[in-house]
Order: structure tokens, then sequence, then C-alpha cells
């Protein structure tokens, strides 16, 4: 079994190291087009150059007659603009931002080595200087002759003329590229605003002051119910109506959606508007008590093995703290810790479950006419093949050391011939990264730009790329943005959630969540290395 030791203090070194190195001869591939100049952009630019592509980095922002022509959110024109923290989240071990992190700086990525560099004391969290950290991108850009820069606004996208094309245009893409991405994609297949309800880790909840129950009894009974009867309807309904609300910005100020309205709003309609929407009794009569509650607050599992819960129709526009303290007096809720606060605002993302495939492009579309247009090839795995632990017995080792070798493409349906490569689909390559792609998050959306740039580069080089593995935390970033539930999918930062779990038997052996958590980590560097080393690179591209 092919096992993995956690990166240390020399991380930084390391991953300047492990860049690849410019080919000394080689045919040139297609051009990649990149639109987007935020963090997915030049991540995907720098990747794709230096695996020996010519790159045309597109970005809207520039100078228009001595003035600077911006988004909404930006103050300035520079590649890499952080627009609210400066932050990349943890550096503690065994934590899932860590995880994503240490399998980037393992991969090379240009843009998490030039965070390193421009790091600021930031305790147990990777904070950059921002204005150092855009000057460096810019620096970065600007010596790789491979890229060639733009600043113009891209509004068409000809799916029909052959090309590599990866859209990073963030969740504030421009109005007429967004209506171009709906023409190609679909009408509905773009989502404007992310409506976010809290989670809780379900270790925190007091059992025995909740039930759980199906409305009306109708199917199972998955749901966690908390009770409240009149006066804890009212303490609690006093302290949402007093809660401060976050500081909204001019660009995130919305009309809402009637049917996503925030829990505040919808309380200063009546005292009993609640109580007739996301708070409603009915059909949930207490098997305890053989009464119907006053008032009920749902709470629905995150993932199959029930480790975390989310509140149902709770998304709110509350600042964090506020949301703490109001969310703590509902029955059952008092200790609870949450591993998210609900949000709306802004976002535009595509419905990437029913979009992309796991090299993350466009799988699917639709034409004006309504009509498909694209479909990919699928390569499935198992963790146990990524990891190392066997390989798959379609597939011959190719040398004593290779922990892993790619698995042969499946056959097609009744005839038994391979399916169709991309480019025989599809001549023009669309790949989404960044948050337009569905995550959420500064490192998540270098992660993907990361990705995209690899993806591409392989593509151009006329190869089918190898998606990361599912069990790494850049596979499970991804594999979740591709297998949501596209009625429910909202942008995800990497969470222990999307990681894949223990076994269950190991689960249940090992009771200590940190030692879990050591075990997964482990799990997934050691499948990320496999896939890293068994990766179809020229050698003149290898580190």
């Amino acid at each position: 079994m092919t096992t993995a030791t956690p990166l240390t203090g020399d991380d930084r070194e390391r991953s300047k190291s492990s860049e690849y190195a410019r080919p000394k001869a080689a045919a040139p591939p297609q051009v990649v087009r990149i639109i987007g100049g935020g963090l997915a952009g030049p991540e995907a630019a720098l990747t794709a150059a230096r695996l020996g592509c010519d790159v045309e980095l597109y970005e809207m922002r520039t100078m228009v007659d001595g003035k600077p022509r911006l988004t909404p959110a930006h103050q300035t024109t520079e590649f890499g603009e952080l627009v609210c923290s400066n932050s990349l989240k943890s550096e503690s071990p065994n934590t899932a931002p860590w995880l994503l992190k240490q399998e980037m700086r393992r991969a090379g990525s240009a843009l998490l080595r030039l965070a390193d560099e421009t790091a600021v004391p930031a305790g147990h969290a990777l904070a950059v200087d921002r204005v150092e950290f855009s000057r460096r991108i810019a620096e970065a850009i600007a010596a790789e002759p491979r890229i060639r820069v733009i600043r113009e606004e891209v509004t068409t996208l000809d799916e029909k003329e052959p090309g590599i094309t990866i859209l990073a245009t963030g969740p504030l893409t421009s109005d007429a590229l967004s209506r171009e991405i709906e023409r190609i994609t679909g009408s509905g297949r773009l989502a404007f605003y992310d409506s976010i309800s809290p989670i809780v880790d379900a270790e925190t909840i007091d059992m025995d002051r909740v039930y759980f129950a199906a409305r009306w009894d109708k199917g199972t009974a998955d749901y966690i119910n908390c009770p409240m009867d009149r006066a804890e309807y009212d303490r609690f309904l006093d302290a949402l109506l007093a809660a401060e609300a976050a500081e909204a910005k001019e660009w995130e100020k919305l009309d809402y959606f009637e049917g996503c309205l925030p829990l505040e709003i919808l309380a200063r309609r009546g005292r009993d508007t609640l109580r007739f929407g996301p708070m409603k009794p009915v059909g949930l009569r207490d098997p305890r008590t053989g009464r119907t509650p006053w008032a009920v607050v749902q709470l629905r599992k995150e993932n199959l093995r029930a480790d975390s819960y989310n509140l149902v129709g709770f998304q709110n526009h509350l600042k964090f703290g506020e949301q703490a303290r109001v969310l703590r007096l509902i029955p059952g809720l008092e200790n609870a810790r949450f591993l998210r606060y609900g949000q709306i605002h802004r976002n535009t993302y595509i419905q990437a479950p029913l979009l992309l495939d796991e090299c993350l492009r466009l799988k699917t579309g639709t034409s004006q006419s309504g009509q498909q247009t694209l479909r990919a090839p699928s390569f499935p795995r198992s963790s146990a093949e990524w990891a190392g632990n066997l390989a798959p017995q379609s597939a011959v080792s190719q040398a004593v050391n290779d922990p892993w070798v790619p698995p042969v493409p499946p056959l097609g349906p009744a005839n038994h011939e391979p399916q169709p490569s991309w480019s025989e689909v599809q001549p023009h390559t669309i790949l989404f990264a960044g948050q337009l792609s569905g995550v959420e998050g500064y490192t998540e959306s270098i992660a993907t730009g990361l990705l995209a740039g690899l993806y591409a580069a392989a593509i151009a080089r006329g190869e089918e790329p190898t998606p990361a593995p599912r069990a790494s935390a850049l596979g499970s970033l991804v594999h979740y943005i591709t297998h949501a539930d596209p009625k429910d999918f909202q942008p995800a930062n990497i969470t222990f959630d999307l990681l894949e779990p223990l076994e269950e038997e190991l689960r249940k052996k090992v009771r200590d969540k940190k030692e879990r958590h050591r075990m997964v980590c482990e799990r997934s560097l050691a499948a990320f290395d496999a896939w890293w080393a068994a990766r179809e690179l020229p050698s003149e591209l290898r580190a």
C-alpha cells in the first residue's frame, strides 16, 4: 500500500521545486483561452503555460481613458484581487483546508506558492498581504512568455469552432457572458443567488430534547425535529427580530426570490409567519408527548454518515455571531457547533452536477433549439485503486514501482466499440473553474484553476485527461460539484463532509475523531501521490 508522509515546514521550498520545467523542443499544442483574471484564471494560465501551452488570458477589468473599468465588487484591475478576507483558511494539520493545500503544493500550484511567499501572521491560518499577493501574480504572468494578456470583455463563445476555453469569471460574471453561458448550457442552468442554510455538527445536538419524525409519518423518519412550546417560540422570534444583519455591500443587494426569503424577513411579516412556513409543526406529532408542538425546527442530514445536519429553510443574512446566539435558543441546539452559517448573496454559478464531467469539462449542453450537443466519456475508478491498494484487473503494471495504472476506457454499449474521444463529439472543449463552477472560497477556486489548467494542457496535447482521484481532496471537491443533487445544489468549501469516509467498521473501531481525520488525510495524500505519479506527462515536463 502506498503511504504518504504529510508535508512539513519545508513545504514552501518543496512546492517551488515541484513546478514543471518548460519543454525543450516540442510541437506546440493548440492555444488555451482562459477567461477571468481572479484566482482560478491565473492559476490555470500559469499551469497550462508550464505544461507547454500558449495561453490567451482575458480580463475585462482595465483602464479606459485613464479610468479603471471595474466590476461592482473589485477596486483594482490587478490579477488575483482578494475582494473579501485575505485568508486562505486553516493550516492546522489534518484539517480539510490543510489537506487541500497540501495536495496543491505537491502539484506545484503557482498561486499557492505565491500565497506562501506573501503570508502574514494569522495564527493557524494562511493569510496573505493582499496587495503583495496580487503584485506577485502579475509578475509571474508577465514573466511567462507563453501567456498573452488581453484586457477586454468576452461576450460570445463559439462552441462550433475548434478550441479550448476555460471559463473562470467568478461570481460576478458579466450579464452579457452570463447570457452566453445560458445559451450554450441551456436555460435555467445558471444560478444567480446563493441561498445557504446553517449546518450543525450532529455530535453537538442534544438528542434528549429532539425526536425523529417525517411529516404525517410519510416515508422514513429521517428528520430531526426540535419542538418549541409557545414561550420558547416567542423568545426565539424576539431574538431573531432583534438580531443584527450582516453588512450589505452595494453589489450584494438583492431582490430576493419569494421562495428563498431570509428567515428574518419572513419573521417581520407577522408573529405566526414562521409557524406557517419553515417552522410549521403540522403533521409532526411528538411521539414522546403525543401532542403537536407550537413550532418545529427541522434538521436534515447533509450526508449518508449523518454527522452533520442543515436547518431546513433557515437561510438568513445575519452576522455569524448573531446566528450562533439566536440559533442556540432552539431546543436541542443549546450547545450546537455550527459547521456553516446561513447566507444569501449574489453568486453566479452553473448547475455543475448537470453540466460538468470529472475533468471540469462541459459534458451536456443544449443549443437554442434545445438539442443535446455535448457528451463526454466517463472513466469509473475505485478509491482502493487510486490509493494503491490494488491495480485494476484490466491493467498491467508497467514498472515494478508503479503504485497504480489508469484503467482502460470502458467499452461502448451493444457493439463493444470504444467510446468516442472528446474531440470526436465536440470540437470546442469548454472547461469551468473557480466559483463559477460551483466551489466556494479562495483556495477552492485556485484548486479548480490548477485542475482545469492540467486537464486543458492534456487535451491540447491530444490526450484524454485522467481526473483527480475521489479519495483525494482535489477529487472530492470536484466529485461534490459533479455528483450533488441538482435540485439542491449549492456551492461548497472543502470540508470533511466532502471527503470519502473511512469504512464503517473502521469508523466504529476508531472512536477518536482527530485520529479518524488523520487517517482520512493520510489516505487522501496517498491517493493523490499515486495519481500524480501515474500521470502521463512527457518526460521533459516532469519535475
